[in-house]
């Protein structure tokens, strides 16, 4: 039984190139191509019979972050593998963060994109090496995206709030240590919920510390 593919690519070259290395093996079936997020998702819908899909970031209408978080919804057990010309690290890790499940670049050889794609239908994680290393490094040192950052703007105060709270502090003790009214501490605590778009102590010390805000 074939793997049933489908391809997300604007660019007709790029596709009759990536069309032209699918054909090489009888094991691979491709069903369908769209050019754009939105008219794959239709096709999609239409024929849900899909294994894997090989999608391109950088299309119109809607790009293929946006389409995987889409498909994810839809049919979270459909397998995705990026393949872009992008290798930045914000690509990789919204790409990671919307459910990819591996992440080629166009330049990939028809072996080594046969066999990402036994692998990732395997369970496994297929990467262009130098792609790899970079999701190593986030891994180590996540990547934010701008939007993000810029959403949480905290006060020094809130901060300091903030830190007392990821010591296990009472709003008493907290109240005690900065010198103000636990109704203050309380007021405080609000607007970083607010902010931080969370509603629990444990929730906003771990996007704190995922935002660099407080120390983990």
């Amino acid at each position: 039984m074939g793997i049933k593919l489908a391809i997300a690519e604007d660019n007709s070259f790029l596709l009759r190139a990536i069309e032209e290395k699918v054909s090489f093996f009888d094991d691979l079936e491709l069903k369908f191509t769209a050019p754009n997020g939105e008219e794959f998702l239709e096709k999609l819908r239409e024929h849900p019979a899909i294994d894997l899909i090989l999608m391109d970031i950088e299309m119109p209408i809607k790009n293929g972050i946006e389409t995987v978080r889409e498909i994810n919804k839809l049919n979270p057990q459909i397998k995705v593998i990026m393949l872009t010309v992008f290798d930045d690290e914000e690509n990789i890790y919204q790409s990671i963060l919307a459910g990819a499940h591996g992440y080629l670049l166009k330049e990939v050889d028809p072996n080594s994109l046969h066999q990402a794609i036994l692998d990732t239908m395997d369970g496994g994680a297929a990467m262009t090496p130098s792609v790899a290393m970079k999701a190593l490094k986030i891994l180590r040192n996540p990547v934010l995206p701008e939007e993000e950052k810029e959403q949480i703007n905290l006060t020094k105060r809130e901060i300091e709030v903030l830190e007392q709270t990821a010591k296990g502090l009472t709003y008493q003790q907290i109240a005690e240590n900065l010198f103000i009214s636990p109704k203050t501490v309380r007021k405080h605590t609000e607007n970083i919920y607010q902010k931080l778009q969370v509603h629990s102590k444990l929730e906003a010390v771990q996007k704190a510390v995922k935002n660099r805000i407080i120390e983990g």
